[in-house]
């Protein structure tokens, strides 16, 4: 089994001509023709896309990490200010209702209706 990897023109603008998968001297498990329109190489899987090292991406991933780490403590710190707002509010607030002063009276009527009975 092989592949054909058809010429391209890589990122440097160089014109590279095409070539069969495997390569003499390669790898021979290397039979499919892995890549992009600027680079593109003999592998093994055929749904390879990085000819590189992935280092670069545990970087990223660390970045990610620390980003989401930080948004995570401004979040509890938000919930707890929130919180800690809401207790403060119930706990100050007087339990028995104010005395406004106004005494409540009955009119005439209902003293009335109740003496009619």
């Amino acid at each position: 089994m092989s592949a054909e990897c058809s010429s391209y023109v890589s990122a440097e603008q160089v014109a590279v001509s095409g070539f069969r998968c495997p390569r003499a001297g390669g790898d021979a498990g290397a039979v499919y023709c892995c890549g992009f329109q600027d680079v593109k190489y003999c592998c093994d899987d055929p749904h390879g896309f990085f000819p590189y090292e992935h280092s670069y991406m545990w970087w990223l991933s660390v970045g990610a990490l620390v980003g989401l780490s930080i948004a995570a403590v401004v979040l509890l710190a938000f919930i707890i200010t929130v919180c800690v707002l809401c207790y403060l509010f119930i706990s100050t607030k007087p339990r028995s209702k104010l005395d406004t002063g106004l005494s409540l009276q009955t009119t005439d009527s209902e003293t009335r209706g109740s003496s009619l009975c």
